[in-house]
């Protein structure tokens, strides 16, 4: 018969980290449920009839590419009209710099959701 030794829930305790960046609406890696909400946030970054599609739901991978790819599309789009001289050039630059910060969300999210580990530098 084999011993099993029990250890107090504390002495395991693992400190979860997610890097500047990481959407505050997903949970953190590892934790529970954390792929539901992160499912969730990347197809509030796509199309709405997105959610329409069990596929995407059930493959949050998948989604992040498709979000990545959609939100670049809109980078894109906001660069041209800014090129274009338009007079509401201030809404332009606030909304590009949003959409910036969503795909680099939407890439730490797809990093995690492909296994990276997430690990706080020591380095001061």
């Amino acid at each position: 018969m084999t011993a099993i030794a029990h250890r107090p829930a504390d002495q395991f305790s693992v400190q979860v980290f997610v890097p500047q960046g990481w959407p505050e609406a997903v949970q953190a890696p590892g934790t529970p449920e954390w792929k539901e909400s992160a499912t969730s946030w990347l197809l509030g970054c796509c199309p709405s009839d997105y959610r329409d599609y069990p596929v995407l739901h059930r493959h949050p991978g998948i989604l992040a590419r498709f979000a990545a790819d959609f939100v670049e599309r809109q980078i894109q789009a906001s660069r041209e009209l800014r090129s274009n001289d338009q007079p509401s050039l201030l809404d332009e630059e606030a909304a590009e710099l949003h959409l910036l910060a969503t795909r680099k969300a939407i890439a730490l999210v797809e990093e995690a959701l492909r296994g990276k580990i997430f690990i706080r530098s020591t380095t001061r």
